[in-house]
């Protein structure tokens, strides 16, 4: 059995058997994880190898975890600054920036990897404008060639750990102030206002060897009445095209107000795979997801299935080691020196 283009969401701390049943699913290829999914270590290292352990290939095991607002595992993890602290780090000395981006990634990627995650959605690319409420500091920086280093630095750190990055929202959310969750975003910029600014980190980072991208549920006007992780135009044309992208396009939660447009669950999720993405989210809503499930249809992409392999996570450890080893140590140092703010965690996201 392969991997199927849908991914999917659980209820709780552990699996009902009606869970069980649903991911051998053969549309089925994936598992994002929440907070809701976590009471302690060793609790989520048992739901992640139960997880892994239903069929095969295994299901990947996701979550979003960029520190800041958006992290899903507290106690028994190091708490992660949001990335938008490296911007005035950056202003005033690049070099340890870049150090700082990369112990950061790394550190992050580790402690998944330690309990068996694949991958993070991370890291955020898109321009920190001060319009974006629910960019914001999320974003490394307001400047694009800043969002580019940084980004490279941290998603190089993340390969040392055996994590390949996703880079989101494409083709960037910071320019319009609506939340896509509870809205959908129109960006009315010409075409090549964006190109310029804030597909440039997108760019460099493809060009770094990027293994994967999410699409902004946002409409930008002036190229596709469609929100972008809908429209061929993006993914294909500009994306794949234009970019030359060639690794896996997640959607963005299908749950989400700025997927609405594009009709039912089912509508939505044949749109985004009929635009380009590979695997579809349906997360927060298990009707929706039953719907897709039952209604999607049979699909079979040999180039999704060799992109999404990809995205397996590499080298096993376990916690011991990690934090035995002086790196860890060094790298916790680093993410504390620059004074996270308290964690409100974004469930939704």
């Amino acid at each position: 059995m392969s991997l199927g283009p849908v991914m999917v969401d659980v209820a709780g701390i552990e699996l009902s058997s009606e869970e069980r049943e649903m991911l051998q699913h053969p549309l089925v290829g994936g598992v994002i994880l929440f907070t809701r999914n976590y009471q302690d270590v060793e609790q989520l290292e048992k739901l992640v190898s139960e997880l892994h352990s239903i069929r095969e290939p295994r299901l990947l095991v996701s979550v979003d975890h960029e520190g800041g607002r958006v992290q899903r595992f507290r106690e028994g993890f190091t708490r992660l600054p949001a990335v938008g602290r490296l911007s005035e780090i950056y202003n005033q000395d690049k070099k340890k920036a870049r150090q700082y981006a990369e112990a950061s990634g790394w550190l992050m990627a580790s402690e998944l990897r330690a309990v068996d995650i694949d991958f993070s959605f991370a890291p955020v690319l898109d321009l920190d404008r001060g319009v974006s409420t629910i960019i914001g500091d999320r974003a490394f920086h307001s400047s694009p060639e800043a969002v580019a280093d940084l980004a490279h630095a941290y998603m190089h750190g993340m390969r040392k750990a055996g994590m390949e990055a996703t880079g989101k929202h494409f083709p960037g959310h910071g320019a319009v102030a609506a939340d896509s969750h509870l809205d959908l975003p129109v960006d009315n910029r010409r075409y090549e206002d964006i190109y310029a600014e804030d597909i440039l980190p997108f760019e460099r980072m493809i060009h770094y060897g990027l293994a994967a991208v999410m699409p902004a549920h946002v409409v930008y006007t002036d190229v596709d009445p469609n929100p972008a992780g809908f429209s061929r135009r993006w993914i294909q044309d500009i994306l794949r095209g234009d970019l030359e992208f060639q690794g896996v396009v997640f959607s963005d939660d299908l749950s989400m107000a700025g997927a609405k447009s594009m009709g039912t669950f089912t509508d939505r999720a044949r749109a985004a795979i009929q635009a380009g993405c590979d695997m579809v989210l349906v997360c927060n809503n298990p009707d929706g997801r039953n719907e897709v499930l039952d209604h999607l249809g049979d699909l079979d992409n040999a180039v999704s299935h060799l992109r999404l392999a990809r995205m397996h996570g590499k080298y096993d450890v376990n916690r011991e080691s990690l934090h035995a080893d002086p790196k860890w140590s060094e790298a916790v140092k680093i993410v504390e020196s620059y004074e996270p703010e308290p964690l409100l965690d974004m469930d939704m996201e």
